[in-house]
């Protein structure tokens, strides 16, 4: 065996690992807390809430912005790293201003990197128009290398710089508990609607 094909093998094992932890991460989050459809609502809801208020301390401007646009989506992120294994799984919910709904998400992704450890932060998307908002809604989104590219650029240090666009019409907030992530890591983030709570 030459050693491109022993790197490949290597790495389709550390995919098999990531996509496990991925949904090890999205079952205990939510899916199988034992709540009610209503409860899972309601918690998704909460958390909606908490994140934008604290997007409004760090970046008051914000408020304005989701007002004006189509539409937004957040998230709710748990990122686990394991030394060389990293993975999300997330709950959302997605409001349309134009129709005052709520479409309830989740989220999950996977990958290489370096460090241990485990990170909480909240993702906040918002739509320009009724299209980019209903394909990221109806026919689900994912990240690619050009959005992350975008996402990893920093804005004057610790100042706020308001939103990155990571594609057509969708900019995107990340944040920690600390503010917003100058650094924000998206690559091959899946977004998708929840078939359950959107019955």
């Amino acid at each position: 065996m030459d050693n491109n094909s022993l790197k490949k093998g290597v790495i389709m094992r550390y995919l098999k690992v990531i996509t496990l932890l991925g949904l090890i991460i999205i079952f205990f989050n939510g899916f199988w807390s034992g709540k009610t459809d209503a409860e899972k609502k309601e918690e998704r809801i909460k958390v909606r809430d908490t994140t934008l208020k604290d997007l409004y301390k760090y970046d008051p401007e914000a408020k304005q912005i989701l007002k004006k646009a189509y539409g937004y989506a957040v998230f709710s992120n748990i990122g686990v790293n394991l030394i060389l294994l990293s993975a999300e799984g997330g709950i959302g919910v997605a409001h349309d201003n134009a129709t005052n709904k709520n479409i309830y998400m989740n989220m999950a992704s996977g990958g290489l990197g370096f460090g241990l450890g485990v990170k909480d932060f909240r993702a906040v998307f918002i739509f320009e128009n009724k299209k980019v908002f209903y394909d990221f809604v109806n026919l689900g989104w994912e990240a690619n290398a050009q959005a992350d590219a975008a996402a990893k650029v920093g804005k004057k240090g610790g100042a706020i710089g308001g939103a990155i666009t990571v594609a057509p019409g969708i900019r995107l907030y990340k944040m920690t508990k600390n503010g917003l992530a100058l650094q924000a890591t998206i690559q091959g983030t899946k977004y998708w609607k929840d078939t359950e709570l959107n019955k």
